[in-house]
C-alpha cells in the first residue's frame, strides 16, 4: 500500500479574507479558467494552481493513474496567516479544517487530513487542535517553522507541544516564511534554499531548546527530507561539543533527532540512503509535494529505484511509516489493504 504523506489542498471558494478584515496578505483564489487559479497574495501572483489542488476527483484520477493509495492532505502553508488577529486566522483554519474533514469523510478509502492552528495564540491553537482531531476526525496538525519570526523554541509555544504530546497529535513541519527572504527572490532560491535552510533552523531549534527532551513522546516530522537540517546535525553536535555553557539538553542533539520522521522528498538515491543510514529506514515517508511543480513524478520513484533496499524496507517507507506515524488504526491499515490489492487486480485485468 503507497500513502503519499505530503500533498496540499485548498477550498475551490476560499473567501476573500482581504474584504472582510482589511490586510492585503491574505491568500485569495482567483480563477484563471475552469481547470486553474491564481493564488494571489497583496495584489500578486503567489501561485498558480490547478484544479489538482482543490478537486478530490481529479486527485483521485491522478492517485490511480500514479499508484497511490491514500494521500495525506495538508494546507498550503500561505494560509497559516500567523501574522493576522488570532480570531481572523482562527477563520481561515476553521474553514479548511472544515474543507479538509469534509473531503475524507466523502473519500474515507483515499484521503487522510491533518489540519492548521493559528499558532501565534497558544490557547486558541490549542482548542483548534483539539476540535480537529477530537471532532474532526482529522490525523495531525501541519505548523510552520516560525511564527512571525520566532523559532519554534519560543516559550509561547510549550503549552501547544505539551498538549500535542498528551493527545498524541502528530505534527508536520513545513518552512514558510524562510530566512534570507530579502536574498532569495532571484532563481526561485526561496524554494530551493530557503526552504531547506528554514527547515533546518526548525529542527535544530526543537532539540537545543530542549523541547525533544521534555517532551520524548511528541511525534514531529519534517517536509522536504528534513532540508538541509540531515546533513548539519554532526556540526550540531559539534556545537553542542564545545559550548557547554550554551548547552541545554543532557545529550547532544543527534541523540534527539533519532526520534524526527522525515518525508522523503529529496530527488536523489543518495541522499535517500544518507537519511536512511543516520536516521532507520523506519523514519521516513514518501512525500511528493502533490500537486505543485517541484513534486516528484511518480511518487515514489527514487525509493523504487533502489535496488540496496529490501522489498519490505521499502514497504515501510512507502506506506506503512506514514500509517505508523499518524496513529492510524490496524482496521483502517487493513482496509487500505484490500483496497490496494482490489484496485492492483482491476489494473492487471484492465477493467
Amino acid at each position: 500500500m503507497r500513502v503519499d504523506f505530503h500533498t496540499h489542498i485548498i477550498p475551490e471558494d476560499l473567501p476573500d479574507f482581504a474584504k472582510k478584515y482589511g490586510q492585503d496578505q491574505w491568500p485569495i483564489m482567483h480563477r484563471t479558467c475552469a481547470c486553474g487559479a491564481n493564488i494571489m497574495v497583496g495584489g500578486k501572483v503567489f501561485r498558480e494552481v490547478t484544479d489538482q489542488v482543490w478537486s478530490p476527483e481529479k486527485r483521485i484520477y491522478d492517485m490511480d493513474r500514479e499508484g497511490i493509495d491514500i494521500q495525506v492532505l495538508s494546507p498550503i502553508p500561505v494560509t497559516f496567516s500567523y501574522w493576522a488577529p488570532s480570531d481572523a486566522a482562527l477563520a481561515m483554519s476553521r474553514i479548511q479544517n472544515d474543507f479538509i474533514s469534509d473531503t475524507v469523510r466523502k473519500n474515507p478509502n483515499r484521503f487522510i487530513g491533518l489540519g492548521t492552528v493559528p499558532l501565534q495564540d497558544c490557547q486558541t491553537a490549542i482548542k483548534e487542535m483539539d476540535r480537529c482531531v477530537h471532532e474532526l476526525n482529522l490525523y495531525g496538525i501541519e505548523i510552520g517553522t516560525n511564527v512571525n519570526g520566532d523559532n519554534l523554541d519560543s516559550p509561547e509555544l510549550i503549552e501547544f507541544f505539551e498538549m500535542a504530546e498528551k493527545w498524541d497529535v502528530p505534527l508536520f513541519i513545513h518552512p514558510w516564511e524562510t530566512m534570507a527572504k530579502d536574498r532569495t527572490p532571484r532563481h526561485n532560491f526561496m524554494y530551493t534554499v530557503g526552504m531547506p535552510s528554514e527547515t533546518a533552523l526548525a529542527a535544530a531549534s526543537l532539540i537545543w531548546s530542549g523541547i525533544m527532551e521534555r517532551f520524548p513522546k511528541l511525534k514531529v516530522s519534517f517536509a522536504h527530507g528534513g532540508g538541509s537540517f540531515p546533513y548539519i546535525l554532526p556540526r550540531l553536535d559539534k556545537g553542542w561539543e564545545v559550548w557547554p555553557h550554551l548547552r541545554l539538553t543532557t545529550h547532544p542533539p543527534s541523540h534527539y533527532a533519532r526520534n524526527f520522521y522525515f518525508d522523503s522528498l529529496n530527488y536523489d538515491p543518495l541522499n535517500i540512503k544518507y537519511l536512511i543510514d543516520r536516521f532507520g529506514h523506519d523514519r521516513i515517508m514518501l512525500g511528493s509535494d502533490y500537486p505543485f511543480l517541484l513534486r516528484e513524478i511518480p511518487p515514489g520513484k527514487v525509493i523504487d529505484s533502489m535496488s540496496e533496499l529490501t522489498d519490505e524496507q521499502k514497504g515501510f517507507i512507502l506506506g506503512e511509516n506514514a500509517m505508523r506515524f499518524l496513529n492510524v488504526t490496524e482496521k483502517r491499515r487493513k482496509d487500505g489493504k484490500k483496497n490496494h490489492d482490489s484496485r492492483r487486480e482491476t489494473a492487471k485485468s484492465g477493467n
